[in-house]
């Protein structure tokens, strides 16, 4: 599996939901911070990004914008600032009847414990795309599909959902990484520590330590340490515990693996060990987690 998969199956581990959104007033709306991923496609109309802090940026039919790690951010027909923008009642809610300003689609998954995966948190809180010609028709046809969805389940429970937002949420990241030349971990022009990376991404399993990543890297342990910690933003070990808990919380959820079994595969020892590191990060027992809540359900979509 490539990195883009491994970054939809981490971030699967949340809730989908999806909405439509017509806006029939010269209003903008705003969406809160929230704590997964998501994307709005704009399907009819033209209509602004506002962010809090950057320009206002111009969509257009067929654009998509990406919340990689759920950042506050707004939709306008005209430029305006954030903080003036109506916020987006959260729930289920089918689209405002009447002729409409500009018109989208919102996908999101939201989750429950623990944050947005590293390499998501690594992207541009907001990523816009236009898919070129031969794009466009893929994406076409998952907007239809994921339309249509929608429009026969508003509250979201579609056992398709998931599998639509992923191909879409897939379709977005592969262009975006495309066009701009990584691949889903945290970018480094350090080629040592991007070796390192590659290896914790593709055997999190392995029983690294500070000094065996640096042989991978090619460096002693004193000087990867550091030059990981200066490309990364975290030391070695702190990067490879969040990934290996990342692949289990995706393992927990997708799957009917054993504790034992999970623990082994991402690393741990023992199912103790798992258990403990993976309470400390996710606030819950991975039994708990598989589980998911009982109750206290999310609204259906994080962007609406």
């Amino acid at each position: 599996m490539d990195l883009v998969g491994e970054m939809i199956r981490s971030v699967r581990v949340g809730h989908p939901g999806a909405r439509m959104i017509r806006q029939t007033n010269r209003r903008g709306v705003s969406f809160p911070a929230f704590e997964g991923s998501g994307f709005h496609i704009v399907l009819a109309g033209t209509c602004w990004l506002i962010t809090e802090h950057d320009d206002p940026i111009e969509l257009r039919p067929g654009d998509v914008v990406l919340t990689s790690s759920g950042a506050a951010h707004g939709l306008s027909p005209v430029p305006a600032l954030l903080r003036d923008l109506t916020p987006v009642v959260l729930g289920p809610f089918p689209p405002e009847p009447g002729p409409a300003a500009f018109e989208f689609l919102c996908g999101a998954y939201r989750l429950d414990h623990g944050a947005v995966p590293q390499y998501l948190r690594a992207l541009p809180d907001l990523v816009v795309v236009s898919p070129d010609d031969h794009r466009s028709r893929r994406l076409v046809a998952l907007t239809d599909l994921l339309r249509a969805e929608v429009s026969a389940s508003p509250a979201g429970d579609d056992a398709t959902l998931p599998a639509l937002l992923d191909l879409v949420l897939v379709h977005v990241l592969r262009q975006w990484h495309e066009e701009h030349d990584v691949a889903g971990r945290p970018v480094t022009d350090d080629p040592a520590i991007a070796a390192a990376l590659r290896q914790i991404h593709e055997n999190p399993g392995l029983p690294w330590s500070v000094e065996r990543l640096g042989r991978a890297a090619g460096l002693p342990r004193t000087a990867f340490a550091r030059r990981f910690t200066e490309a990364v933003g975290r030391p070695p070990m702190r990067y490879l515990t969040d990934r290996r808990l990342e692949r289990a919380a995706s393992l927990l959820r997708e799957t009917d693996a054993p504790l034992a079994a999970i623990a082994r595969r991402v690393g741990y020892s023992t199912e103790f060990a798992f258990s403990a590191a993976f309470r400390r990060e996710y606030g819950t027992s991975p039994g708990g987690f598989r589980r998911g809540p009982e109750s206290g359900r999310a609204p259906a979509s994080g962007l609406g």
